[in-house]
């Protein structure tokens, strides 16, 4: 054989090892190595906050790691997001702490199948249980929404549950509503053109859909009174008081309410110091966020309600800072 073609048959060979190797980057079941170089983060409908708060972190990270890309990634939010890193198709997600406990532990919407390959980064900003309308409406109460058509998100939501407890807590079930299931752009949609009454959105304030409809319409936030935000924390733990401030909206004085917690998990089996970067990269850099829910990110307080595993990644992080 010669030389040039043993060097040719050479050269053939090596080409097909590395492109066997690079087969073989992922496992077998086709989920991303410990350390992508295009990061995926999942947020929510572009209506809520996740999404442009997503795409702010996603430059952060991209600028503050050695993380080629980072791409925010619109979706259908916490339980969605969920099944999608439990499939190995996203790195990192914005989620609800309540949906983060029911995924990992098996329960609600989780109970055909637990995700067990998610823990935490840290808690981010109050997710706050908004119910929507028309000042025009006549609804002053969460009482007065027997028999109206009221948005409560797709079954098996985030927003779902959070209004089936809200209006369980007042002894209103779904069959005392005309429920209806939308997102966030959809339910203010609706309610401007009044073919809804109202709408439960769970979702950082102020919320881009609900200041879309106050632009045009002034609007309402109903009130939950004192014993009923009592009962919901004492039966659901992960809630907390929370209040949407006047002015937000054009709302003319604070209305009292209830939040969860908005936080970030990622994929257990994503790198210890991959993790670590993205979690100095965010926490760090806090202060260049732009949206309204950054002056709630710092990492003084993001280890509150976080309710599930934190990443190794992340706990490196904090344990460096003193946070507990």
């Amino acid at each position: 054989m010669g030389k040039k073609r043993r060097l040719s048959l050479f050269v053939i060979v090596l080409s097909i090892a590395m492109v066997l190797g690079a087969c073989g980057g992922s496992d077998s079941d086709g989920e991303a190595n410990g350390s992508p170089s295009e990061l995926s983060l999942l947020t929510g409908g572009t209506g809520g906050t996740y999404f442009p708060l997503g795409g702010e972190l996603a430059n952060i990270i991209q600028d503050g790691t050695d993380i080629e890309s980072a791409n925010a990634q619109s979706s259908g939010a916490s339980v969605e997001n969920m099944q999608i890193l439990q499939d190995g198709d996203a790195d990192i997600a914005f989620t609800q702490t309540d949906i983060a406990a029911y995924a990992t532990n098996g329960e609600l919407m989780f109970e055909d199948g637990k995700v067990d390959n998610i823990q935490a980064i840290g808690t981010l900003y109050p997710e706050t249980i908004q119910i929507v309308t028309l000042q025009e409406s006549g609804i002053a109460s969460v009482d007065d929404l027997k028999g109206k058509k009221v948005s409560v998100g797709a079954p098996g939501s985030g927003t779902y549950a959070n209004a089936e407890q809200v209006l369980a807590a007042h002894d209103i079930t779904m069959e005392d509503i005309d429920a209806q299931h939308l997102a966030f752009d959809e339910s203010t949609e609706g309610i401007q053109d009044g073919t809804i009454d109202a709408a439960f959105i769970t979702s950082g304030t102020p919320t881009g859909a609900v200041e879309g409809l106050s632009a045009v319409k002034p609007v309402n936030i109903l009130p939950i009174e004192q014993d009923k935000i009592d009962k919901l924390i004492e039966e659901h733990p992960y809630y907390a008081e929370d209040m949407v401030k006047s002015g937000t909206y054009g709302l003319e004085s604070d209305v009292k309410t209830v939040a969860v917690l908005a936080m970030l998990v990622a994929r257990s089996d994503l790198d210890e110091d991959y993790v670590y970067q993205v979690t100095k990269a965010i926490f760090d850099n806090s202060d260049k966020i732009t949206h309204a829910k950054g002056e709630f990110i710092t990492a003084d307080t993001a280890l509150e309600g976080v309710g599930i595993d934190l990443h190794p990644g992340a706990k490196k992080y904090f344990d460096e800072k003193g946070v507990e």
